[in-house]
């Protein structure tokens, strides 16, 4: 790996828990709907915070890599608003209340940024003990980038079909509807016995994490293309993905401009693992990444935007709602038959509206 001082793993590290502190204690002390304006001022809050430790690697740790850090902070940003995509369908599908969505995301941030470490160490060691891994990155960017386009979009979360909820409800029982914002409560089960039980808002919580997991396999050799230093992998991944539940508030309502995002990130995973495959022949220089980077992006908002300027739909969003009312929970709790009822969880979800 890459020699990083001691002192610079530190002060990133010291960074991030102030950060997710200021998150948990100072912006969101308190559950409640996180309005577009208050998201959109959190959202400047974290790119501007990862705007400083920016400067900061470009005046201790010199332009290239400070450079390196800017590229792969933009290349995972944008890569990591696919996500928001995947949150609409899964709060959706599982109704989860708004005042509480912040909080499942905000775990799930957590349990991101551990995975991600232990994905990002384990790519850079392959990397730096067989160079021809990055061969195989490139063809499975390019597999991915092309599976993208190809792909149809999934319109519900089918908590069954997710290996991790299956295996936790196999030793574990869910209970029917929402328990305020908890993930676990004490009932008394089928015996009279009182045990622990998950609720629906923890299955979201492992759909989520699970969902990052698997776009971490498509970012992390994507950043893998820009540098193999494990420092700025992580930090520029980490500073991505923190600011994006603030993201995911202050976009939800207007998805459309995103209706081509998917064609954007298809074509810079691709043009990545081109970058990758011709390595030893032509070594194309961070500037140069980073210009069409932005410009792939560019185009593919101002194509979005052109699309949707006159209807303002998305069949992304559309799709969300439908599955009908929270198909996700009937699933979990069995009920799918029975279409005339409405979950515990909307029922819930509509009388706070109410108050």
């Amino acid at each position: 790996m890459a020699d990083v001082s001691a002192t610079a793993w530190i002060i990133f590290l010291v960074s991030i828990f102030v950060l997710l502190a200021m998150d948990l204690g100072v912006f969101n002390r308190k559950a409640h709907v996180i309005k577009p304006k208050e998201a959109l001022m959190q959202v400047a809050f974290f790119i501007s915070a990862a705007v400083v430790f920016n400067l900061g690697i470009y005046w201790f740790m010199g332009p290239q890599t400070g450079l390196e850090f800017t590229t792969g902070y933009i290349m995972e940003l944008m890569l990591s608003v696919d996500n928001l995509f995947v949150f609409v369908l899964v709060f959706a599908s599982f109704c989860v209340p708004e005042k509480d969505q912040h909080k499942v995301l905000f775990f799930g941030v957590l349990g991101a940024l551990v995975f991600r470490f232990a994905f990002i160490l384990a790519g850079v060691t392959l990397v730096e003990a067989f160079d021809w891994v990055l061969y195989i990155f490139g063809a499975f960017l390019i597999f991915t980038g092309i599976r993208m386009v190809v792909k149809k979009e999934e319109k519900v979360s089918h908590p069954d079909q997710n290996v991790m909820v299956r295996l936790f409800r196999k030793f574990m029982n869910i209970t029917s509807g929402y328990e305020g914002d908890k993930f676990f409560v004490r009932k008394p089960n089928s015996a009279g016995k009182m045990v622990l039980w998950g609720t629906p808002m923890f299955i979201a919580l492992i759909v989520v994490e699970t969902t990052d997991i698997v776009f971490a396999v498509d970012s992390i050799p994507a950043i893998l293309g820009i540098t193999t230093n494990a420092f700025i992998v992580f930090s520029s991944n980490a500073f991505a993905i923190l600011g994006l539940r603030s993201m995911y508030f202050a976009l939800a309502h207007i998805m459309n401009l995103f209706c081509y995002l998917k064609y954007g990130l298809a074509g810079i995973l691709s043009f990545v693992g081109i970058k990758m495959l011709i390595a030893d022949i032509y070594h194309v220089p961070v500037e140069i990444s980073l210009l069409i980077i932005v410009l792939i992006l560019g185009v593919a908002i101002i194509a979005s935007w052109l699309k949707t300027r006159k209807t303002g739909t998305c069949p992304v969003v559309e799709d969300a709602a439908a599955g009908g009312s929270c198909p996700a929970l009937r699933e979990l709790e069995g009920d799918e038959e029975k279409e005339g009822e409405t979950c515990p969880a909307l029922q819930e979800l509509e009388e706070t509206e109410k108050k």
